[in-house]
């Protein structure tokens, strides 16, 4: 009986620990498996979607997304969200175009960025120092932004004027291969996974995220770490909405309006915990890619727009299920 009873645990042991097994590799390679498996059953779909053009234009629509999504990566390993990001790409959009026609082209940006950084600044110290939650704060930068968006622009459509052809010809324009916003979007995704992983400043946040009851006792400044993440997204949020002006050659108060959840979304189908201190820089580009292969397809096959917007909290949806799921078998 005991050898039995033996053998029966044994058998169990092997078969928790294959399953836990099997959800770490989930963890680690799962978002990867993931885009493999949309991306052949996209291309057995629609002979068009492996095409260079299409490729391209994949890139460039993601590229401001993705740049948000670097933001918001940061901000959610603190254990936080930021949903201002949409709105704050508004303005950028808008700024740019107000403000080129005005000053120099790079004088113009810079504002328009520090402008960006100053929003997250505000919501930063709110959050970090005066205790005050992340949703209610950022809920309000986000309608404050886009008002001040909707006040400067008058409610149309800025044009930034011949100043501003040389923004405009950088937008169209490729480079190294690829679309020149889609670049940035890779340089600035490489900067972010080098911060995250080989700086202390990376370490930290991370740490922030996991423990910050034991960061704060080792003599860390967490406030301030927890205010500098907002300070990232929000200077990123206004860099997407001048990428948006560049393509389009016009500054508009209608950007960004709910790609908040889209980059929300890249970043937890990435892999990123909603309670903090766990994500990773290359999974949250895969998971802006796999959104984009997602709209792509839907786009190519006719599906409605407002099915897409179902579509895509369905995978939040399931993101979060699995995130959750994978969460409990490491317990």
């Amino acid at each position: 009986m005991t050898t039995e009873a033996q053998t029966v645990t044994e058998r169990e042991g092997r078969a928790g620990g294959g399953m836990q097994t099997f959800m770490r590799l989930f963890r680690q390679f799962g978002t990867t498996g993931i885009f493999i498996l949309l991306v052949i059953a996209a291309a057995t779909q629609s002979d068009a979607f492996l095409t260079e053009r299409n490729i391209m234009n994949v890139l460039r629509q993601m590229s401001g997304i993705g740049i948000m999504a670097i933001g918001m990566l940061f901000v959610i390993l603190t254990r936080g969200i930021d949903l201002s990001v949409g709105s704050l790409a508004a303005l950028g959009a808008v700024a740019s175009a107000f403000l080129i026609q005005q000053y120099d082209l790079w004088l113009a940006l810079t504002f328009v960025v520090l402008m960006g950084a100053a929003c997250g600044a505000a919501s930063g110290f709110l959050i970090a120092f005066m205790k005050l939650p992340a949703f209610v704060i950022t809920l309000a930068m986000m309608t404050a932004a886009r008002g001040f968006a909707l006040i400067m622009s008058n409610g149309q459509p800025i044009m930034p004027g011949t100043d501003g052809a040389a923004l405009q010809a950088w937008g169209t324009s490729f480079a190294l291969g690829l679309p020149n916003p889609a670049l940035l979007m890779v340089i600035l995704f490489a900067l972010a996974f080098v911060v995250l992983n080989f700086t202390r400043y990376g370490r930290l946040i991370k740490a922030i995220g996991s423990n910050p009851d034991a960061v704060r006792l080792s003599g860390i400044n967490v406030p301030l770490h927890v205010m500098s993440v907002y300070v990232i997204s929000g200077a990123l949020a206004t860099i997407a909405g001048v990428i948006v002006t560049a393509r389009s050659g016009v500054g508009s108060a209608s950007v960004g309006v709910g790609q908040e959840l889209d980059v929300i979304a890249a970043v937890v189908i990435g892999g990123a915990s909603l309670m903090g201190g766990r994500g990773g820089v290359i999974n949250t580009f895969i998971g802006v890619m796999i959104l984009g292969v997602i709209g792509n397809i839907m786009n190519l096959a006719g599906v409605p727009g407002y099915h897409q917007q179902v579509y895509l909290g369905a995978i939040i949806v399931v993101a979060v299920v699995l995130q959750h799921g994978t969460q409990l078998f490491r317990r």
